[in-house]
């Protein structure tokens, strides 16, 4: 296929200019866009609704001064030196690049790539690197951005080589969206399935986190990369928001996971969007957003159906386990306090609500204890 190009101006995308453009350039001087003419060639031009569309293109929805924040979950707080994070007690998030494949409209962490822009990512590898060092509890480490596979191999080199060094770091674990925006990366890249089965041994896996968020983008380029991958040695798992005209239909999601599942791609997580600024548009409310992810689970194998539906608040991982007439449940999946993992929050339904700020919690307490004061009476 020709070489493929990246577009950081919409004037350059042959198909929208000028015919869509309307006032898209207001909302890309706020949130910049970029994509690259892979992505760009599995839209539908003709379907205005066309889903991959929606994932890349800027829409005026997301021009909304009344919605969300640009750390939705707080990520600052938890970092511990530039480009560094220790959130949960075993696990350490790396940000190495501000740079991604395409800048998804509804990204969490679009703080990286506008002025709003703070010191987030990793500059000085050492001063990482001696910090998981000095912390014994850290056993994996999440290599993020950005997108990681926007660096040179030979850089990546650097980063898993240094964390091999570390006897206590496990697991490596690298979030991109490479074999779903370009699997070109991976397929042209010699060097790095063989870097990857350096330091992804029998004893200490390397994972890739994909991000696979409807099934047109696995495509036959999309499906090689991913083998690739499989053959190095790669542990490989997906995770994706849950969104707004996107990928909200059950039938739709589970043809994702049954597809995923049968290329050799673990479903993993499946996010409540974060009320990040601009994202309102691609939210759905907390219940509606279960309901589908709930139901998408009645029409898959238990190899498809290994995914949990969670929202990553600023206070912790928190899986949505079940609904009532009254109630939501919610679980403690991961908590910066180890001890507080698996505590059940019980509280009031609200069929508008998004986020944890959004219900009012009636109780909470261990999952073990399932009558008594840990349940609502009313």
């Amino acid at each position: 296929m020709d070489k493929i190009r990246y577009l950081s101006e919409l004037t350059d995308v042959a198909r929208l200019y000028p015919f869509d453009m309307g006032n898209l350039e207001a909302v890309t001087t706020r949130f910049p866009f970029m994509a690259n003419t892979y992505c760009l060639d599995l839209i539908d031009w003709s379907d205005p609704e066309d889903p991959i569309r929606r994932l890349v293109i800027p829409s005026m929805e997301e021009i909304d001064n009344g919605w969300g924040d640009m750390d939705a979950s707080c990520e600052s707080h938890y970092q511990v030196v530039p480009g560094l994070q220790h959130k949960y007690h075993d696990t350490a998030v790396m940000l190495v690049t501000d740079s991604c494949f395409g800048y998804c409209r509804y990204c969490f962490r679009k703080r990286l790539f506008t002025k709003y822009r703070e010191n987030e990512i990793l500059k000085d590898i050492s001063s990482a690197m001696n910090y998981i060092k000095d912390h014994s509890e850290i056993n994996n480490v999440l290599v993020s951005g950005g997108d990681p596979l926007m660096l040179r191999t030979t850089s990546l080199r650097k980063v898993f080589s240094a964390l091999r060094q570390i006897e206590h770091v496990d697991i490596i674990r690298v979030g991109t969206n490479a074999a779903a925006f370009n699997p070109f990366r991976i397929i042209d890249d010699l060097e790095l399935p063989a870097m990857i089965g350096e330091f992804s041994t029998s004893e200490k896996r390397i994972y890739f986190m994909l991000h696979f968020s409807h099934i047109n983008e696995v495509t036959p380029a999309a499906v090689k990369a991913v083998n690739i991958l499989l053959e190095s040695g790669a542990i490989l798992c997906n995770q994706t928001p849950l969104l707004r005209g996107v990928n909200d239909d059950p039938r739709l999601l589970a043809e994702l996971f049954k597809k995923l599942a049968s290329i050799g791609v673990a479903p993993y997580y499946v996010f409540q969007v974060r009320p990040t600024v601009g994202n309102r548009s691609y939210a759905l409310p907390l219940v509606e957003a279960y309901q589908i992810f709930e139901e998408s689970q009645k029409y898959v194998a238990g190899t498809a159906k290994r995914a949990r539906f969670v929202m990553s608040h600023s206070s912790g991982k928190i899986e949505v386990i079940g609904l009532d007439d009254s109630h939501i449940y919610l679980r403690y999946h991961r908590s910066p306090d180890p001890e507080e993992n698996g505590t059940l929050i019980v509280a009031r339904r609200n069929d508008d609500g998004h986020w944890l700020e959004d219900f009012q919690i009636v109780s909470t307490g261990s999952l073990a204890q399932t009558s008594g004061s840990y349940l609502p009476y009313d």
